[in-house]
């Protein structure tokens, strides 16, 4: 048997066909067009996943079931998406709809928690009884991944790590609070720190890199702080401090085994978890403190698909952790 995994983006569909292990047999991809009618977009959806079947040599007969991953949050009782800032969708039947087309058993969960259980079974966190994934990109996602099960809370936000206060009367953020983790480390948090610092120094290397502030962006302010430009080093030091404490507000409150750096900003590998790594230390609630094992994604963009098909292989219908 094999297991359809639909990854649905603000501008991709992308479906892909695994095995048990979550191994990809074959993927297709559309452009979502988020402003169409919810019903045309399932309808690609279910248009990839047809072609990715057929890319993989299979038939209908031989899925299982279908997973999929959305940028909002779904009731996998009533197989609805409840929230999808993204898509504009608000309490869209998006089961009812993709059953049409395929006549599988559908589950759906937030893209984040569906990378994290990629990891979980095919990635860095495969051995872990617990994990905790955090995506670093436009926004902060995250992912809790108990004994093989994604943990998405009573009423399914328990995995909305980006959405914890960092700090009080902080930053305005797009879901209307002030002061959520994701406006202090995502790329988007990085790229306003460097602008901020380039403002005051202009002759920061950030700047001659990028050629203007609406330029610059997460990789060139790294790669400037690997080259030890002073200004990038302190902007690169702030952020990292303000993901040590995010870090260790996930220790504390779960104390999973592992933690997980996913996302675009995860790309600066190495350099990102020793810094942050040096870090964690000053906020733990004794020094000699066991913690968990801090690692970078490893199956990036594929995670997506991934993810969403092994959602069928740990849930059955009307359970959760």
């Amino acid at each position: 048997m094999v297991y359809i995994g639909i990854d649905l983006g603000g501008t991709k569909i992308a479906a892909g066909v695994t095995n048990r292990e979550g191994v990809i047999l074959a993927q297709a991809s559309a452009a979502t067009i988020a402003e169409r009618p919810y019903k045309d977009i399932v309808r690609d959806m279910a248009g990839c996943a047809l072609k990715a079947l057929e890319g993989a040599g299979k038939t209908i007969d031989d899925v299982e079931t279908i997973g999929v991953g959305i940028p909002g949050i779904a009731d996998n009782v009533t197989g609805n998406v409840i929230f999808c800032t993204n898509l504009g969708w608000h309490d869209i039947p998006l089961r009812d709809e993709l059953q049409k087309y395929i006549s599988k058993p559908v589950f759906i969960d937030n893209d984040a928690t569906v990378a994290g259980l990629a990891e979980s079974q095919a990635g860095v966190s495969k051995n872990a009884a617990s994990s905790v994934f955090l995506t670093l990109g436009t926004g902060v996602g995250g992912g809790i991944i108990i004994n093989g099960k994604p943990w998405t809370g009573a009423n399914g936000v328990a995995s909305e790590l980006g959405h914890i206060t960092l700090e009080v009367d902080g930053i305005p953020c797009t879901c209307g609070k002030d002061g959520c983790l994701e406006r202090y480390c995502s790329a988007t948090a990085l790229i306003r720190m460097g602008r901020e610092a380039v403002a005051l120094h202009p002759e920061s290397l950030i700047l001659t890199r990028a050629g203007s502030a609406e330029n610059i962006n997460g990789k060139i302010i790294i790669d400037c702080a690997r080259e030890g430009d002073p200004i990038a080093m302190k902007v690169f030091d702030r952020y990292t401090k303000y993901l040590a404490l995010a870090v260790n507000t996930v220790i504390s409150f779960l104390d999973p085994e592992m933690i997980v750096l996913g996302g675009g900003i995860s790309m600066a590998g190495q350099y990102l978890l020793d810094a942050v790594k040096a870090k964690i230390p000053h906020y733990l609630m004794y020094k000699t403190m066991p913690y968990a094992d801090i690692k970078l994604a490893v199956l990036g963009n594929n995670a997506g698909i991934i993810g969403a098909a092994m959602l069928g292989l740990v849930l059955k219908e009307g359970e959760s952790l």
